[in-house]
C-alpha cells in the first residue's frame, strides 16, 4: 500500500457551485463543537445498525471511541447495547421496540432503515441517527435545522457534482452509468433520482438495476453487461454488504466500479470519493456526548460531513480494464497497489 500525501476534498473548494447552492440553514447544520467536560454518572446507550459491513462498523467504532475520549468508557461508566438487524427491516422494527422499552439515555441508529424504525418506536428517548443520506426525505426530522423533537444526527449525504467529475476523469467518454440499488432503501432511491437529474442534462444515461436482497446483487450487476461504461455505487446497505459480487461482475464486464464509500476500494472499487465513516462516527459520538451532558436532541441541528476523501486502487483498476490517471493519483489520500 502506497500512502500518498494526505489530501482532502474540502467541499468549498471542490466546486464553487456547491457553495452557491447551500442555504444559510444548511451552512449552519454542523453542531457547535462541544467542550471536553468530564463525563459524570453512569450512562446507557443503545446502538443499532441495519446490517454489519465495514462502513457501518466504522461508524459504531467512531461513536464509542469519541465517547471514550470525552470520559464515557464502556465497562466503566458507560453501558453499550449493540444489535444488528442483519439486513432485515422486520428485525430493525423489533430491535427498535426493544430499545424503546429498555429506556436508554440515547439510541444511536445507523443507516436509514434502522433510523426510521427507531424514530417510529419512540418519541421521547433521544435518537441520534448516523449514516443517513437524506434525513428529511426519510422523515426522521422536518428539516436540517434543530428539529425540536427527540431526533438529530449526522448525514452521509454526498454532493454529486464531485462524484460525477470523478466518473468523467476515469472514463472521459462516459455515456451510460450503471447503478445497482435496493428499491426498499429510501437512501438508495434518492441517490438514483439525483443521479438522473444531474446526468441527464449532460447527455449521460443512468441504467438502474434493482436488487431486492443481498443475494440478488450479482445478478443485478451482471444485467448491466453491454449497457454501461462504468458502475456507480452509493452506500446502499445490500450492495455494500455484497460488494465482492459487484467486483466479480465488474471484472467479468471489464467496467470500473466507482464507489461513494472509501472502504469499498479494499473490496473491489477502482475509486471512491466519500466521507470517512469513522470520522462520521466520531462526529455522531460528539452529538451523543452533548445529549448525555444535558442538551436536548431537538436543540442540535442535523449535520453533514465537511470533507471528502479520495481512495484509489491500481490493482482493481487493472482487473476492471482501466488505467488510473496520474492527476487523480496525485490527489488521492490513499492509493492501494
Amino acid at each position: 500500500m502506497n500512502h500518498q500525501p494526505a489530501k482532502k476534498y474540502v467541499l468549498g473548494t471542490v466546486a464553487a457551485l456547491l457553495l452557491a447552492a447551500c442555504s444559510p440553514a444548511e451552512q449552519a447544520a454542523a453542531p457547535a463543537a462541544s467542550g471536553t467536560a468530564v463525563a459524570a454518572g453512569n450512562k446507557k446507550i443503545a446502538i443499532t445498525a441495519i446490517v454489519e459491513h465495514p462502513a457501518l462498523d466504522a461508524v459504531r467504532k467512531g461513536v464509542i471511541d469519541e465517547l471514550k475520549s470525552k470520559g464515557y468508557e464502556e465497562g466503566k461508566n458507560l453501558t453499550v447495547d449493540f444489535q444488528s438487524a442483519q439486513g432485515s427491516t422486520a428485525n430493525a422494527a423489533q430491535i427498535a421496540k426493544k430499545f424503546a422499552g429498555s429506556n436508554p439515555d440515547v439510541i444511536v441508529a445507523i443507516a436509514t432503515p434502522s433510523a426510521q424504525s427507531v424514530v417510529t418506536a419512540t418519541k421521547t428517548i433521544p435518537v441520534v441517527y448516523a449514516g443517513v443520506t437524506d434525513p428529511v426525505a426519510a422523515k426522521l426530522v422536518p428539516g436540517w435545522e434543530a428539529s425540536n423533537t427527540n431526533v438529530t444526527g449526522v448525514s452521509d449525504e454526498l454532493p454529486l457534482e464531485p462524484q460525477i467529475d470523478l466518473m468523467k476523469k476515469l472514463v472521459p467518454a462516459v455515456k451510460n452509468v450503471g447503478y445497482v440499488y435496493s428499491p426498499g432503501e429510501v437512501n438508495s432511491t434518492i441517490v438514483l433520482d439525483q443521479l438522473k437529474a444531474k446526468l441527464s442534462p449532460q447527455g449521460i444515461n443512468v441504467v438502474a438495476a434493482p436488487a431486492q436482497r443481498s443475494s440478488d446483487v450479482l445478478t443485478a450487476a451482471r444485467s448491466l453487461n453491454g449497457k454501461v461504461d462504468l458502475i456507480y455505487t452509493s452506500l446502499d446497505n445490500n450492495v455494500v454488504s455484497s460488494y465482492e459480487s459487484m467486483y466479480k461482475a465488474a471484472v467479468e464486464m471489464k467496467k470500473p466500479l466507482v464507489a461513494s464509500d472509501t472502504d469499498s476500494v479494499k473490496r473491489g472499487a477502482v475509486a471512491a470519493l466519500g466521507v470517512n465513516y469513522y470520522d462520521l462516527g466520531k462526529k455522531t459520538g460528539d452529538v451523543v456526548f452533548q445529549i448525555l451532558n444535558g442538551k436536548k436532541a431537538g436543540e442540535i441541528p442535523s449535520a453533514r460531513m465537511e470533507t471528502l476523501d479520495l481512495f484509489l486502487s491500481k490493482k482493481n483498476a487493472a482487473a476492471e480494464g482501466i488505467t488510473l490517471p496520474e492527476d487523480l493519483i496525485k490527489q488521492a489520500k490513499e492509493v492501494q497497489e
